[in-house]
């Protein structure tokens, strides 16, 4: 469920309290996310303004982010207008879905002038719109043309018209309805969800009055006993019965923590996600021909035999001929040799000679050619895996480590300035007995951790399965430390959701780099082997999985 007008009521105060606001910097996350770093009357904070179609919102939030290099050209925009400017008042328009932030700033010039930040929180069409003193738009986050809608055109140079009020009562001042009708036909604000619990409320005897008046006095959200995303609200929801009760931001940021996740890394390489499953499935088509090639290359000496006969045999053998049958010196077989017509007898014996030397040399070819297969198709695979479960930094240094090795090319754009290279996000901790574990989930962070840790550190890795490669800050460490470690090295695999899942481990030393072999794949000398089964909660009680 997107947040309604009732719950936008609600999460107003929480921005109004820090009242005025200066805006220090501004991003997008995604195409449908911004993210304002702003500092109010208490500190720093981050306001996070979501118009996407299902998790359309606006928060202070405490989480991290990743933000692209590239910032989109309505981002540029806000840039030059508005940051650095601050925010005086926001306002809700009724209990719409909509409101208003006034912004004062300096022109060009350095004289102050008010803009109108709008931002509409109206499912898929959630929008972000910037007017400027005169009520023009000076540009949005998502463009809507006069061929689009008519009536409301919102692009850069149109003259900006608001939101046709809901003409419904206010839930808050009049208490009076209609028990034959649905409520969110009669009260502002009012989604399904809230209706079908304040009629379930007022059949079990609570008064329309109490339950706007706990509304009002909540600052919480509460979540349904059936875990559907959908069903959350600021008040208990009895008619699905609630299972969890989080503050009004925190609860925010743990229903969509996840789901945003995945988007913006969809977002950030879909292309990508989608190259490397067809260079996975490439190369599995390839395997099998390379490997028939090289059976019938190993079976390169019945040419020779072919053309040894073919020469002992030159006067039975006459051009024309598509085949001849004779026997073999060697077994005494009757061997049936196939021929070219357009050649002679000797031309036939020289043709299968040359396919003789030809396959034969290409045995060690084929052979390197189908190691080669495998290590490619195998590294597809893990990066297909590593992408599953991969936050939006870990994503975006397998797309640019793609684009080094050059498999992908760097999108052009004018005036582009170079940037550094990121330094590789190393994941990190320290086990409840003191040792230091590190770690990484993609295979350039696995390459970072296991070949830049000294070689009597012990190393980690789930056996038969693409993941992470871990390593402990000991040469002995204790079970404990052993039992996280291994836990680690499980859930952050491909075997996660498996039991009894084998971890091998052995010191640094014992590994060696495969020739050849892509970043993050290793070949093991003497190791040992514990089994575990992922466990999440031990993992969350670190802050591994934030």
């Amino acid at each position: 469920m997107a947040v309604d007008g009732i719950l936008l009521h609600k999460m107003i105060p929480l921005l109004q309290a820090d009242l005025p606001l200066r805006i220090q910097k501004i991003w997008n996350l995604s195409n449908t996310e911004l993210l304002f770093q702003v500092h109010g009357k208490n500190a720093k904070k981050q306001l996070l303004i979501s118009t996407h179609s299902l998790y359309n919102r606006i928060q202070f939030t405490n989480r991290k982010f990743s933000t692209p290099e590239e910032p989109i050209s309505f981002v540029m925009l806000l840039r030059k207008y508005i940051e650095g400017s601050t925010i005086e008042s926001i306002e809700q328009v009724g209990l719409d879905r909509w409101l208003i932030m006034n912004i004062r700033a300096n022109n060009h010039l350095g004289d102050i002038v008010h803009y109108q930040f709008v931002i509409e929180l109206m499912g898929k069409y959630a929008n972000c719109i910037l007017v400027s003193p005169e009520g023009k738009i000076l540009d949005a986050l998502k463009r809507i043309p006069p061929f689009a809608n008519q009536v409301r055109t919102i692009q850069p140079g149109a003259l900006f018209i608001p939101c046709e009020a809901q003409k419904k009562k206010n839930p808050f001042q009049d208490f009076q309805f209609d028990a034959d009708k649905n409520l969110t036909t009669q009260f502002a604000g009012f989604s399904p969800l809230l209706s079908k619990e304040i009629e379930y409320r007022l059949d079990h005897g609570q008064h329309f009055s109490a339950i706007m008046q706990e509304i009002e006095m909540s600052n919480s959200l509460y979540f349904s006993n059936d875990h559907n995303p959908n069903h959350f609200h600021t008040i208990a929801l009895n008619h699905l019965g609630t299972n969890k009760e989080l503050s009004l931001e925190e609860g925010l940021d743990y229903l969509y923590k996840d789901l945003e996740e995945q988007d913006r890394i969809k977002q950030l390489v879909g292309d990508v996600m989608k190259f490397i499953q067809k260079e996975r499935k490439h190369q599995e088509r390839k395997l099998p021909r390379l490997q028939e090639e090289y059976q019938e290359a190993l079976d390169c000496n019945r040419y020779r035999i072919y053309g040894d006969l073919l020469y002992a045999h030159q006067e039975e053998v006459e051009k024309g001929l598509n085949s001849i049958s004779l026997r073999s010196y060697e077994n005494n077989e009757i061997i049936t040799i196939p021929l070219d017509p357009e050649l002679d007898c000797k031309s036939n014996a020289r043709k299968m000679f040359r396919l003789y030397n030809k396959r034969k040399k290409s045995q060690s070819y084929l052979q390197e050619q189908i190691q080669k297969t495998i290590l490619e198709r195998d590294y597809f695979l893990s990066l297909e895996e590593q992408l599953s479960y991969a936050n939006v930094e870990s994503a975006r240094q397998i797309q640019e480590q793609l684009i080094k090795q050059g498999y992908l090319k760097r999108k052009n754009r004018k005036n582009q300035k170079k940037k550094k290279d990121r330094k590789l996000a190393i994941h990190s901790l320290v086990s409840k007995t003191g040792l230091g574990i590190r770690f990484g989930k993609n295979s350039f962070q696995n390459e970072e951790v296991t070949w830049h840790s000294p070689k009597s550190f012990t190393w980690l890795h789930a056996q038969d399965y693409h993941g992470a490669h871990v390593v402990i800050e000991s040469e002995s460490p204790d079970e404990e430390t052993l039992r996280l470690a291994a836990n680690i090295a499980a859930y952050f695999s491909s075997g996660r959701y498996s039991s009894s899942v084998p971890v091998s481990y052995c010191l640094i030393k014992e590994l060696k780099k495969i020739p050849g072999a892509k970043p993050g794949m290793v070949q093991l000398g003497s190791y040992k082997t514990i089994y575990i089964d992922p466990n999440e909660e031990e993992l969350n009680a670190y802050k591994l999985l934030n």
